[in-house]
């Protein structure tokens, strides 16, 4: 098997940042519309409806998340203040905050994920196959 060559290796590399935007935007404009939240909310509320303690620290969300700090932070202040999550201090501390999904937050996660699993099954499978067709 032969290696690559670099522009191979940029096809690819654009191949992936196309399906990024593509899906990405489709993701934003089905949230946005259905759901009245943008994909960066979505996410947060996403990887928060899957910690099992129910509260998970702002600085291991963020190492998460493809947000820099202060997107992370905006993000979660607008999530806050529609009621879909709440943020605390840690006892344990005082510089650490925690977030938790509220009530209504997941009830907004449970509705959207639909939507966001729909539009990953229409949009994925195409960019998946025009990878596996130039690898």
């Amino acid at each position: 098997m032969t290696s690559p060559t670099h522009g191979e290796l940029v096809a690819r590399w654009r191949g992936v940042l196309e399906c990024h935007s593509d899906v990405s935007c489709a993701l934003d404009r089905a949230l946005q519309e259905s759901h009245g939240m943008g994909l960066s909310e979505f996410e947060v509320l996403d990887r928060l409806a899957d910690v099992d303690t129910g509260k998970c620290r702002m600085q291991d969300l963020g190492g998460t998340m493809y947000l820099s700090q202060s997107a992370l932070s905006r993000t979660v202040a607008r999530l806050e203040s529609d009621g879909l999550l709440e943020r605390a201090m840690c006892p344990d501390d005082r510089r650490a905050l925690f977030v938790r999904l509220t009530d209504a937050g997941r009830a907004r996660h449970a509705d959207a994920r639909t939507t966001h699993r729909r539009v990953l099954a229409e949009r994925l499978p195409t960019h998946l196959a025009d990878t596996a067709t130039a690898g």
